[in-house]
């Protein structure tokens, strides 16, 4: 689509480590999400067969999400080059999240740490799709630590991934193909067919990413410390497919590793026990501390990634 420039990665990076999301700017996620809500009432109307709706939906969503990104581009461009470059810079920042996530998570420790768990119960919720009415601090400490893993990939490395490969436009495409997974690739009743193509879109478009997660994490642990580093990179391979997604379990294994914790096991999804497997085998159950050495492993990768990134785009 478009090739990308070196600088763009890093100030796009420097944006995000130093705003994060921006509340009071729009945001184009949020349009995304509007989009999807006013094309799925659309596409159901129109054609009854859910699990054609909703590939027909999703490759069009998909598809003019890629295209209104190309044309933003094009035309900035053709205003003036440096105008361009900002645009792309802007656009790249907005497709970023670890920050506004390592906020979030970090709300959720604070919590922990004055022993509000109720507060930290609200917390928590707001960043994880399971139930928590019920987590104590074990469970809240666990699943505040598997969504810091898991975003490094959906919030960071897959979009500086897309956009590598096709510029800012294809990493657009990425944040699109991820905010219908989270909206419409639920296995219930309503999802089931009509979210199939877009949870399996999204699988497919972390599969790289996810697998590449476990040299960035286990390297960035290996500059906190030797061992660390080792144990990141073991796990993250060996037990790295012990998640019934196909790509969540990689960045949580890396980190159950380099944190030496138990992650995983059952949970409450939408009033649905889900009896996921253990990752980290032989590690303790995490202590709140390790939500804190969770975000600063996420920024640590994110700035390795950066690095690499902006090195290969340097010389090439």
């Amino acid at each position: 689509m478009f090739e990308i420039q070196w600088y763009i990665i890093l100030f796009a990076f420097i944006l995000d480590f130093i705003l994060g999301d921006p509340i009071k700017l729009p945001h184009p996620i949020i349009y995304m999400g509007n989009a999807i809500s006013f094309f799925e009432i659309r596409f159901r109307q129109f054609i009854k067969e859910p699990f054609f709706s909703g590939l027909l939906f999703a490759g069009f969503l998909i598809v003019i999400t890629g295209l209104i990104g190309w044309i933003i581009i094009k035309l900035s461009i053709i205003i003036h080059p440096v105008f361009g470059s900002i645009v792309q810079m802007i656009l790249l920042f907005y497709c970023f999240s670890s920050k506004s996530l390592e906020k979030a998570a970090q709300c959720v420790f604070m919590a922990l740490k004055e022993n509000d768990i109720e507060k930290a119960r609200e917390n928590v919720s707001m960043i994880v799709g399971r139930q928590t009415e019920e987590l104590d601090e074990k469970g809240i400490t666990r699943a505040t630590v598997e969504t810091v893993a898991e975003n490094f990939v959906d919030g960071f490395l897959s979009p500086l991934f897309f956009a590598m490969i096709g510029g800012v436009p294809l990493a657009l495409v990425y944040k699109m193909i991820n905010t219908l997974d989270s909206m419409v690739g639920y296995k219930n009743d309503t999802y089931i067919l009509f979210g199939r193509a877009s949870a399996r879109i999204d699988d497919i478009a972390n599969f790289i990413p996810a697998r590449l997660s476990v040299f960035i994490i286990s390297l960035s642990a290996f500059i906190i410390s030797l061992s660390k580093g080792i144990l990141a990179f073991k796990t993250g391979l060996t037990q790295g497919d012990y998640h019934k997604s196909p790509n969540a379990g990689y960045p949580e294994a890396s980190f159950a590793g380099a944190l030496e914790i138990k992650l995983g096991g059952p949970n409450v999804y939408h009033g649905t026990l889900v009896d996921k497997p253990f990752i980290g085998k032989g590690f303790q159950d995490p202590g709140r501390l390790k939500i804190k050495q969770a975000c600063e492993l996420m920024m640590l990768s994110s700035f390795i990634a950066t690095l690499i990134s902006c090195f290969i785009l340097f010389i090439i």
